[in-house]
């Protein structure tokens, strides 16, 4: 019997306290087409026995019902829980699911494979702290296995887990596996990661998922989830202070509070921080939650600062460290990766949102385009579904942001568009731009004249009215 059963049985509390101190891991799944994703997710949950027993009896139902499997038990169906998801066996939007081991707490995030669903992928991405890659032994590398290698890369995640998945399906055969081991190491030697791992396995038959494999003793390596276990990404999160502030508490005359989520580093009563844009100076007064105060908050807790001085903050300041500020900038090239049908021009504008900073902007340059299948930078004009780009951004205000490389939480953004109010674009910020040369930044009342005259006259085909 493990620890935590024993606990479990016999003292709730310090079962809860355990479970409460586990360190969280973030876990995306991606992959190509039918590569297998979700069902290595309901194999991993099956195996680690967190399956309650009515869920074992609808998805056994399930399976017989849709006969996606024939009629076989489909692990899928515990993260596919879409009608069109069960009817045609695949993944569409993406499907968060929580287990626990007793050396971590995981939350798992299924992404479809199809080129069209892309954007629900990079969703995805965007949290995760490591992803599982999978690659179907029968086909080897496929273009999605590129195009979402490429995004993980792109969107900061360090540490990645290749599952070399279907080996029944090629009787085990170590040598497909040595060649799809040795493709994927040439296409990824350029990408940002820092920890790559390979693994065959079989989701289906359970070979090297959780349990190691019979059927292929030739494998020397960890399990899929003693490597989740152990895997440390510590390393991988910044320690710099950052504080966006979200809300502005005022209930009363004698409380005034500012809320938000500790983005990254660690704040204590007594601190000295910096307001931005502003720069004013306070320390913190109290750090407020639900269950009372606390002396200290860490990056991921949602807290309510108060400040021993009445200085004007609002929703979209960022609260930092006085001696360690983030960029501050009006113009900064990033990374994009674009979600719909319509494409990203140059010149036309966008609503850009920085955590709760909202800002008004436009893209001055593409400065190039990604080819995903040999990831060579080519000139382009627009970037079209599913494409992914350097450009040149301008806004109408300074923004407070760090490289997406330094910092995740602030160095990312995502771009709506005005008239329907669709997120179209997501990016990571790479570097802040010198404002000389560039354009002069667009007025707000100029984007509220342009938008009017694009919504009520499209047929004048105006895109700036300064040029009209």
């Amino acid at each position: 019997m493990t620890t935590e059963s024993t606990l479990l049985q016999t003292d709730i509390e310090s079962y809860l306290k355990l479970h409460e101190n586990k360190d969280m891991l973030r876990i995306l799944t991606c992959g190509s087409v039918d590569d297998g994703k979700s069902t290595l997710i309901g194999r991993l949950l099956f195996d680690s026995k967190m399956i309650f027993e009515d869920q074992m009896a609808a998805i056994e139902k399930d399976s017989k019902r849709f006969n996606t499997t024939d009629e076989a038990f489909d692990l899928a169906l515990l993260v596919d829980g879409l009608q069109s998801e069960r009817e045609q066996g695949i993944t569409i939007d993406v499907a968060y699911r929580y287990f626990a081991t007793e050396q971590r707490k995981f939350i798992i995030a299924d992404t479809p494979g199809h080129e069209q669903y892309t954007r629900n992928m990079a969703t995805g991405a965007s949290t995760s702290d490591l992803a599982i890659i999978l690659i179907d032994a029968r086909h080897g590398v496929q273009v999605q296995t590129r195009r979402h290698s490429y995004i993980c890369s792109q969107l900061g995640i360090k540490h990645v887990i290749i599952a070399i998945n279907k080996m029944d399906a090629v009787d085990y055969d170590q040598s497909v596996y040595q060649n799809i081991k040795k493709a994927y190491r040439e296409f990824a030697q350029d990408l940002a990661f820092t920890d790559v791992r390979f693994v065959p396995i079989s989701a289906l038959k359970g070979d090297n998922v959780v349990n190691e494999s019979e059927n292929m003793t030739w494998y020397p390596g960890s399990t899929l989830l003693k490597l989740l276990n152990t895997v440390s990404v510590e390393q991988d999160r910044s320690e710099s202070f950052r504080f966006q502030v979200q809300y502005v508490n005022r209930p009363n005359l004698d409380f005034r509070g500012f809320c938000g989520t500790v983005a990254s580093g660690e704040i204590r009563v007594g601190d000295t921080i910096a307001a931005l844009p502003s720069g004013k100076e306070s320390q913190i007064k109290s750090i407020v939650t639900f269950d009372g105060d606390l002396e200290k908050a860490t990056a991921g807790q949602a807290v309510t600062l108060t400040l021993t001085d009445e200085i004007d903050i609002s929703r979209g300041d960022m609260l930092v460290r006085p001696h360690n500020k983030p960029n501050s900038s009006s113009h900064f090239e990033a990374d994009v990766v674009w979600m719909t049908e319509e494409p990203l021009c140059v010149d036309r504008e966008y609503a850009i949102k920085l955590g709760s900073k909202a800002v008004y902007g436009y893209v001055d340059a593409i400065n190039y385009k990604v080819d995903i299948n040999n990831l060579t930078k080519h000139d382009a004009q627009q970037l079209a579904l599913n494409e992914m780009g350097n450009c040149h951004f301008s806004v109408t205000a300074p923004v407070q942001f760090d490289a997406y490389d330094s910092n995740r939480h602030t160095g990312a953004f995502i771009i709506i568009d005005r008239l329907t109010n669709v997120t179209v674009g997501a990016g990571m910020i790479r570097k802040s731009i010198d404002a000389k040369g560039k354009k002069r930044a667009i007025s707000e009342f100029e984007i509220e004249m342009n938008t009017l005259v694009r919504k009520h006259f499209p047929h004048w085909g105006v895109k700036d009215i300064s040029k009209a």
